[in-house]
């Protein structure tokens, strides 16, 4: 089983702290599943720092990849590899569910929604699948997902790896109630996990930590709020835990951020998303612009009196943003709410991942980038409606500069509650997330000023990668680049599109 939470080696001091503590549940899962169906497993998490063809055993019959779209690459050369060696390899997550038809090119299963039935019928039919590999879904989430304790023997190598802090993944609950339409997450119905499974899973974490640090990886944290609350007090003393979660607005109330506190959450990353769309998950679904900026700044100002950490998620890009007033805004709320971290995505559509998606290719709009660089901020691959390209990147320069400018990186410092939650504002500022991403986004627009080609790459206009994006991936994937297939540099950026017309007919 391998997690690839990097997309090739690693380098950076934020990295080293924190790749480990973003390893993926289902991976753990699947591999206590394959162990209790009676199979031998190894099981790496790939931060960056590991040499996976040292740290893999020899022989395997059965090679599981689990990977976001930014690593597809790296998964596909993993699968070739030993697919020569005589294994059959199958690909589960984020990737899997948003370019399925890519992933059969190169795998011999390709998995959607996993069920411990789905993983045994692969394990009893272990055979190649050629020339396409077979695409199975078992149409829904899961009910429920082996406990902490039962992953147990998966994590605890991983967590290893990360030299201060030590995060465990755990999950509260699948899908969400909420539909934004660019969301993976919007067509999963939301779905509450056994909430004495999570009492348990907290009753063992304290075996094993003074104060265990645990990160909700639920697409909306606390949508049944009391329960959980309920199952968390029950499991210790209060304050027994730092928990980190992702959730929205509309869920946190000064009483429930008061229970919040209470119970130990240390950090919240509530979705913004726009000023102008998108405001059911931040309680603002009337109202837009200058208003809501005030409202929602007020609203996060407010947490940040009970919650030591927040990072506020925003979407660059959007059909409704147009002129400089979104990314004015953007800045306006950074001056009003300078504790805040702001996390930046660009807008971008992941294969079939979310129904926006389909509408996008529809329209035309959908450019083939590399999956290396579908990251949300390291290719947007959706031609924006409302501004040229380098008027675009021009906005998305100087919001990002401001962000992460000496004054507002003092500011967050200054506003920011104990040494953790000023660390961590402080290395994400300076790391790869802020000013590496910076450096990147003037490249980049430099590049579509001075190269014809690479302008002509983004406008639709040719379908020749440019050497730029190409030699990064040639040097991310180091000794595995010659296992990548030549066709995986690209793909049909309109799947789904094309699929949903031949259903249709």
């Amino acid at each position: 089983m391998i997690d690839l939470v990097s997309k090739g080696p690693a380098s950076t001091l934020w990295a080293k702290i924190m790749h480990a503590n973003l390893a993926s549940i289902m991976p753990q899962v699947i591999a206590t599943w394959c162990e209790q169906e009676g199979h031998q497993v190894t099981m790496i998490c790939y931060t960056g720092y590991e040499d996976l063809s040292k740290e893999l055993p020899t022989e395997l019959d059965l090679v599981f990849i689990s990977c976001f779209t930014q690593a597809a690459l790296l998964g596909y050369a993993l699968s070739n590899y030993y697919r020569k060696q005589g294994a059959v390899t199958v690909l589960g997550g984020p990737h899997a569910r948003c370019y399925p038809d890519d992933a059969m090119l190169y795998f011999d299963y390709v998995l959607g929604f996993t069920n411990r039935s789905t993983i045994t019928e692969i394990l009893n039919n272990c055979t190649p699948q050629q020339p396409t590999g077979k695409l199975l879904s078992a149409g829904k989430q899961p009910a429920y997902f082996c406990g902490v304790e039962e992953r147990w023997k998966f994590i605890e190598p991983t967590l290893k790896k990360a030299p201060f802090l030590q995060i465990v993944p755990m999950l509260a609950s699948v899908g969400c109630p909420y539909t934004c339409p660019f969301c993976i997450d919007s067509t999963v119905p939301y779905q509450p996990l056994d909430f004495q499974t999570i009492k348990t899973d907290l009753q063992f974490l304290l075996t094993k930590y003074k104060k265990p640090w645990i990160a909700f990886h639920d697409p909306n944290f606390g949508v049944r709020f009391e329960d959980n609350m309920e199952a968390i007090a029950s499991a210790g003393a209060p304050n027994s835990f730092h928990f980190i979660a992702e959730s929205s607005l509309s869920i946190l109330t000064p009483p429930r951020l008061d229970r919040l506190k209470q119970n130990g959450f240390f950090a919240l990353l509530p979705g913004v998303e726009s000023w102008y769309d998108l405001g059911n998950k931040s309680g603002s679904s009337h109202i837009s612009g200058t208003e809501k900026v005030n409202r929602v700044s007020n609203h996060v100002n407010t947490i940040l009196r009970y919650v030591p950490y927040v990072q506020t998620n925003f979407v660059l890009g959007l059909d409704s943003d147009a002129g400089n007033e979104p990314f004015e805004l953007t800045k306006q709320f950074i001056d009003q709410t300078p504790g805040a971290f702001p996390g930046f995505s660009l807008l971008t559509a992941f294969g079939e991942a979310a129904p926006l998606n389909l509408e996008y290719q529809q329209q035309g709009r959908v450019l083939p980038f590399p999956f290396h660089f579908l990251n949300n901020h390291l290719a947007m691959n959706i031609k924006p409606r409302n501004y040229d390209w380098v008027d675009f990147y021009d906005k998305v320069i100087d919001v990002t500069s401001y962000a992460f400018s000496a004054k507002a990186i003092y500011r967050r410092f200054t506003h920011s509650k104990g040494i953790t939650s000023r660390w961590m504002n402080f290395m994400r500022a300076i790391s790869s997330e802020g000013w590496g991403r910076l450096k990147f986004y003037k490249q980049i627009r430099q590049q579509l000023v001075e190269d014809k080609g690479f302008r002509k790459y983004f406008e639709g206009e040719t379908l020749q990668l440019p050497a730029f994006y190409s030699n990064i991936i040639k040097k991310d994937l180091g000794s595995w680049w010659q296992w990548l297939p030549g066709s995986a540099l690209s793909h049909n950026a309109n799947a789904y599109r094309d699929k949903t017309m031949t259903a249709n007919k």
